[in-house]
């Protein structure tokens, strides 16, 4: 069994950040993810943009050139990932936690692969790999996806894409200009007001045009082989469709936290417990950083504002060990 003084669970920016930071004060430290360098970044669209400008996705004060202000996403692949080989960052990728148990001051760590002690534990595993499912029949077949990559595979495709934020936006309006004919199913009254600003336009007036179909106020009642029921203001409609994407949102994977001890707030939100000051959770010793951070509520933390978690956690663990 290998011990460590820190497990930090997720390779993704914030993860990455952490063992920086780790690294610098000379704790010892292991980054556990599940996939690839960045897992999630490396399943979002091919072509997707950031809304954040190059700098503001910078950690450890490492330059992020990018060809235009907001970068796309193989170009934050390629910053993290050199990050990571440039400063030999200790990291074991596809590895996936099972689980994490507390036995007195020490924490056991269980992946498919091997087993751990750690004295610390960072958990930085964001929100993008459990979809909001929309719970209606059909959902399972395989026409749906909750992910979408590129829009050459929708190309003369009667497509459904469900939801109103930025990736449902950018799939309907990518697809439709490689010649799918698509369908959008909105369950609110309007476009998500958080779309991106140069993207909102685009949008609104492809549909607007009669170029890309929309259903406001509308949700999806089932689905079948070759068709799609939806309920509208105006009764159920019926649409010949050969593929849905359901983009309606990503969230932490609470059972996790749950099994390892951490507690959640009773409403909807699910706010895991945790000190502002230091990061540290209900269970001592556990920290957690990133978007994690902000339970059901995925829009509050992202790179640019939780890239201090870093700092305040090793700031705190180091603090400890002096003691």
């Amino acid at each position: 069994m290998t011990h460590k003084d820190l497990i930090i669970i997720g390779g993704g920016p914030i993860g990455i950040a952490c063992a920086l930071e780790a690294k610098k004060k000379g704790i010892e430290y292991l980054i556990i993810e599940k996939g690839p360098i960045t897992n999630s970044l490396y399943n979002y669209p091919q072509n997707m943009q950031f809304f954040s400008s190059s700098e503001k996705l910078e950690i450890d004060e490492i330059p992020f050139i990018s060809n235009e202000v907001k970068p796309k996403r193989n170009e934050a692949l390629e910053y993290y990932r050199r990050i990571v080989t440039s400063n030999n960052i200790h990291i074991h990728l596809f590895e996936k936690v099972i689980s994490i148990k507390k036995k007195d001051t020490t924490f056991q760590a269980v992946t498919e692969k091997n087993r751990y002690t750690a004295s610390y534990i960072i958990v930085a595993t964001g929100f993008y790999d459990l979809p909001k499912l929309m719970n209606v029949p059909g959902e399972e077949l395989r026409k749906v996806s909750h992910y979408y990559r590129d829009p050459h595979f929708f190309a003369k495709q009667k497509l459904v894409v469900v939801g109103a934020s930025n990736s449902a936006v950018d799939a309907a309006l990518e697809c439709y200009r490689k010649g799918a004919d698509v369908t959008l199913i909105v369950r609110g009254p309007e476009i998500g007001k958080r779309v991106k600003y140069w993207v909102k336009p685009d949008i609104e007036n492809r549909i607007k045009a009669g170029e890309i179909n929309v259903f406001f106020n509308t949700t999806v009642k089932e689905i079948l082989p070759d068709k799609i029921l939806l309920n509208t203001t105006k009764g159920e409609v019926t649409l010949d469709n050969d593929y849905v994407l359901a983009l309606t949102g990503y969230m932490p994977n609470f059972s996790f936290l749950r099994s390892i001890g951490v507690q959640l707030s009773d409403d909807e939100k699910l706010y895991p417990q945790y000190n502002n000051e230091t990061m540290e959770s209900n269970v001592e010793n556990l920290y957690l950083a990133g978007v994690i951070c902000g339970g059901m509520d995925t829009h509050v933390w992202f790179i640019e504002n939780s890239r201090i978690h870093a700092k305040t956690i090793i700031k705190n663990i180091v603090a400890k060990k002096l003691k």
